[in-house]
């Protein structure tokens, strides 16, 4: 009896577990046929399961407002997408067909809102909220949004500087302008600075409210942003920067009663290894109870709670899939698997901030099992990825370069970020093409659906962006 992939799976993880399960010997992501899309398509590519975006939306917001009814929580719920961890139209209108709001960054995340408007993709009646640092274009296009009937955008003051600015554009617009304000928070005791960069310090803001803001007819505060870098965690670190936010969420709103928001930014995390647990329901229970707490004490309003999930709406349906088109046996110790793209284009926050994901492999699962490091293509050192979360060691099949089918593997949970850091087309690292998108999506019946969103971008493609003509 030989020790398989298959058997280390199973006595390791629950397994199948959602999303995973093996059909032949092959592996499936959510009921989808690798083994067809790699026969259909070829490798490398991409693919978005539009499906799972609603269903976490769901989740999150089920789960919500369970919490709420529960507890009796005179407050409602809003689910806000941030459009910058995925720019891409079917994501954002996936989200939006679950009646969602947004979450801009810049003045270019404007334009899409006009382009979604236009199209019948959101309404005038969408919540905005606008975070991120306000240039003069990002301010005239929010303005823009008011003058043209948004009444619930929503735009958070993410210094104090900003104010004169605002200020200007606000005497302009004829009613109110609706505001809100960042706290900074503390970063964890790890990072590499003390206080986050983005927000205005806590021990400056009740000043800075009754000097600039509560005499000002133009403007009215509407929201308290708290936003954690690491997400919501439980966790010391989380739940102090968590009632210290909440302490001065009361104070603000007993001097400003027109207070109606707390927008908890900061997402929840997604599934990064098959061992992963997380309890979403207790942390969302815990939320409502100590902003309720908080309140009661206080004597305030319980204000309507605001979530800016991005990762967690999208990162889960996405993957990425390669060919192994090479064993290499470096020394006594190390073996590695040389796929058919560059890691560095393709997941570059596990090159950047050494993010994980879940790698499995779709086929040779009856194979017995050995430690590997993976490799890209690309001529450069870090172009690799050589462990799990927690820093364990990659495991996969055992392969050998005589082998008549290759060996596949996939990045499983990598739709978040990665095209918004690496970029889509354009150049890349080692003039290696950006691989091919595939889009699946479910109709109406419920039959599996998919297509080619783009192409392998083309040598021609390239060299013209870098201002070469090719001979024809």
């Amino acid at each position: 009896m030989k020790n398989t992939y298959f058997d280390l799976i199973d006595q390791s993880y629950y397994f199948p577990q959602e999303g995973f399960d093996l059909q032949n010997g092959y592996l499936t992501f959510h009921g989808i046929s690798l083994k067809y899309l790699i026969e259909k398509y070829g490798t490398p590519f991409k693919l978005v399961y539009l499906p799972r975006i609603g269903e976490q939306i769901r989740k999150a917001r089920n789960l919500f407002n369970r919490a709420i009814k529960k507890h009796n929580y005179q407050g409602n719920y809003h689910y806000c997408y941030c459009t910058k961890c995925c720019h891409f139209s079917h994501v954002v209108k996936a989200a939006l067909k679950e009646n969602v709001h947004i979450e801009t960054s810049s003045s270019f995340d404007i334009d899409l809102i006009f382009k979604l408007l236009e199209e019948g993709e959101l309404t005038r009646n969408t919540i905005i909220v606008h975070n991120g640092y306000k240039t003069e274009d990002y301010l005239q296009k929010i303005l823009e949004l008011n003058k043209i009937g948004f009444k619930n955008s929503i735009l958070v003051l993410d210094s104090m500087t900003e104010i004169d600015r605002i200020k200007k554009y606000a005497a302009k617009y004829k009613g109110q302008l609706k505001i809100g304000i960042r706290i900074a928070i503390d970063e964890e005791p790890q990072s590499a600075y003390y206080t986050s960069r983005l927000g205005i310090r806590p021990a400056e803001i009740m000043r800075f409210y009754e000097e600039r803001i509560k005499d000002d007819p133009n403007l009215s505060l509407k929201m308290v942003h708290f936003f954690i870098d690491s997400g919501i965690k439980d966790n010391l670190y989380y739940w102090g920067e968590f009632q210290k936010a909440l302490k001065l969420f009361v104070d603000l709103k007993i001097a400003c009663p027109d207070i109606k928001a707390l927008n908890l930014g900061g997402g929840f995390p997604i599934r990064n290894n098959l061992g992963f647990e997380y309890d979403y329901e207790y942390i969302i229970e815990e939320i409502v109870k100590n902003i309720q707490a908080a309140c009661k004490e206080a004597n305030v309003g319980e204000p309507d709670i605001f979530t800016e999930f991005g990762k967690y709406t999208v990162g889960e349906s996405g993957a990425i899939i390669f060919e192994v088109l090479e064993q290499k046996q470096q020394n006594d110790r190390e073996i590695w698997y040389m796929v058919n793209n560059s890691l560095m284009n393709t997941i570059p926050d596990a090159w950047s901030i050494l993010e994980k994901f879940i790698l499995l492999p779709i086929n040779k699962w009856d194979q017995e099992y050995t430690k590997v490091n993976i490799g890209g293509i690309s001529c450069d050192h870090s172009d690799y990825y050589n462990s799990e979360d927690f820093n364990q060691q990659l495991i996969l099949p055992t392969v050998s370069n005589e082998d008549p089918e290759p060996l596949y593997i996939g990045f499983f949970h990598t739709g978040a970020y990665q095209d918004s850091i690496s970029g889509y087309g354009g150049i890349k690292h080692c003039l290696i093409p950006a691989p091919k998108l595939i889009v699946i999506d479910r109709d109406e019946t419920g039959n599996f659906v998919d297509y080619v969103y783009r192409n392998e971008q083309t040598v021609d493609e390239m060299l013209s962006i870098l201002g070469y003509t090719t001979n024809k």
